[in-house]
């Protein structure tokens, strides 16, 4: 994934209330969550460490990197997000141009192209094993929940991702959760490798 810089600083602010829209917006948003979620979480569920740390060649990721970078990933792109909310709102006029969803849902998730992974979200083996991975995760995946569900201000901030340009903090969430989908595909792939472990 290009370096998601954070040009996040650069945002809008919060409704004081929730509208119809933003509600729907809201629901609409955790489910996509919660199914990222699921998708991961069976991806990984009960591999050995063989099938864990297998690659299909020495410049490939495992699963297991892949799972480091979705849970690290989290909480990176998880606060630029609360850091946009935190700014003022958009202007009006820019709003409009930073609703990005169906490009963001469908690009995000496209395998043909590959991006390099920002230095800050390599995997490294910060959480050292495979449960530690998926709780870091788990733990961090709640939090975004929470922010999903309770956010009144989705629509109102912006701020400029590497890939789409402007984009408000709906779009940019659910980015996040489609970067779960993209790199569990990814594990998908590895798993289909002729030379996967059978356990």
């Amino acid at each position: 994934m290009k370096t998601l810089a954070l040009a996040l600083l650069l945002v809008t602010p919060v409704l004081s209330a929730q509208t119809p829209l933003a509600t729907a917006d809201n629901e609409k948003l955790v489910q996509h969550l919660d199914r990222t979620s699921a998708k991961f979480l069976a991806s990984v569920h009960g591999l050995s460490e063989a099938q864990w740390n297998f690659k299909s060649a020495p410049d490939k990721w495992s699963v297991a990197q892949c799972a480091e970078h979705i849970a690290a990933a989290e909480s990176f792109i998880r606060g630029a997000i609360e850091k946009s909310l935190a700014g003022p709102a958009a202007k009006k006029a820019a709003l409009k141009d930073a609703v990005k969803d169906d490009a963001v849902a469908a690009f995000t998730i496209d395998r043909s192209r590959l991006f390099k992974s920002p230095e800050p979200i390599a995997p490294t083996n910060r959480f050292g094993s495979q449960e530690a991975a998926v709780q870091a995760f788990q733990a961090e995946r709640a939090k975004t929940t929470e922010l999903a569900k309770t956010s009144t201000g989705l629509r109102n901030h912006t701020a400029d991702h590497p890939g789409f340009g402007p984009l408000d903090a709906y779009g940019w969430i659910l980015f996040l959760s489609a970067h779960t989908e993209r790199h569990t595909l990814q594990i998908e792939e590895i798993k289909s490798s002729d030379a996967y472990p059978v356990k």
